[in-house]
């Protein structure tokens, strides 16, 4: 299978290449800049793209977007939020369908803030969208796969959780100041936080090319939710470490503005029933268990 990657620099883009490299022997990465043999050099900010270099792909992965939490939301950021994701998935989704050869499916990120805050409620796919940024980024995300439906190319949107990584992500921001005995809970700590670890991560979007039942909307999560206060004891068991330093609702908003209730405030207790009823099988489905296994 011949596979093309968009994002494919980043922490989950470079290891499901390696993964689908050794696997499969014909991934093309879908890069920006300084391209290598056998990339296809593209601008996730143009209004058009050629998918002539991409001919004879079976399956394209889209997981191209700005970092969400490399630095504080302000128009310009959010704007850049946004455009980075709606629109280089409207330009791709149009360009494969157009295509003359078009893949047999497109794996596309989505996000679990497509729900909002939803406190304690499971959430499954056909859950309603919330009202916040995140969400409207997320409907509209989704929606920009649509060209590539309508082609009758395979759509799958991965709605993915936390992704625990000791190289990358909320993970390893939160390992130097745990391990120093500084970390604590988040707000009043009831917060839900889904989550999923890496190499589950890159499992399911391997599963979702492989699996041709599978496509619409798909919770990427492990099954076993957990509130900030469940996931902060836990990882301090795995590091040894005591979690006496609470991090007050109002001091994240203040640091982080709009941004600390998107992201570390918001309960979102996400359902992976339709992951699981598809064949996958997690790896690390509980979270000791994951924190053990990614962090080594």
């Amino acid at each position: 299978m011949r596979i093309a990657i968009s994002g494919s620099t980043g922490l989950v883009g470079s290891s499901l290449a390696a993964a689908l490299q050794a696997e499969h022997g014909q991934v093309i990465r879908l890069v920006r800049k300084d391209p290598e043999a056998g990339d296809v050099l593209w601008d996730p900010q143009a209004t058009t793209f050629d998918a002539a270099p991409l001919a004879g792909c079976e399956a394209v992965v889209h997981l191209a977007g700005e970092n969400i939490a490399s630095g504080r939301w302000n128009t310009a950021k959010k704007s850049q939020i946004r455009q980075s994701r709606v629109q280089s998935t409207q330009v791709l989704a149009r360009a494969l369908a157009n295509a003359e050869k078009k893949p047999r499916v497109l794996v596309s990120a989505s996000a679990i803030g497509y729900y909002g805050d939803a406190g304690e409620t499971w959430l499954s796919e056909q859950s309603p969208a919330g009202d916040d940024f995140l969400a409207e980024v997320c409907q509209a995300w989704e929606k920009a796969t649509q060209p590539a439906r309508n082609a009758g190319i395979r759509v799958v949107n991965l709605r993915i959780g936390v992704v625990l990584s000791k190289t990358g992500g909320a993970l390893a921001k939160m390992l130097t100041p745990f391990r120093l005995g500084l970390g604590g809970r988040v707000g009043n700590g009831r917060q839900y936080w889904s989550w999923i670890a890496l190499p589950d991560l890159v499992g399911v979007i391997r599963h979702a090319l492989a699996s041709t039942t599978l496509e619409g909307p798909v919770n990427t999560v492990a099954p076993a939710a957990v509130t900030n206060a469940e996931f902060t004891r836990i990882l301090g068991r795995v590091l040894g470490r005591p979690t006496l330093f609470p991090l007050p609702a109002f001091m994240a908003r203040a640091m982080l503005g709009e941004m600390a209730d998107a992201l570390l405030l918001s309960s979102t207790r996400v359902s992976a029933e339709k992951l699981q009823q598809s064949g996958y099988r997690f790896e690390y489905p509980e979270l000791e268990l994951a924190l053990r296994g990614v962090i080594g």
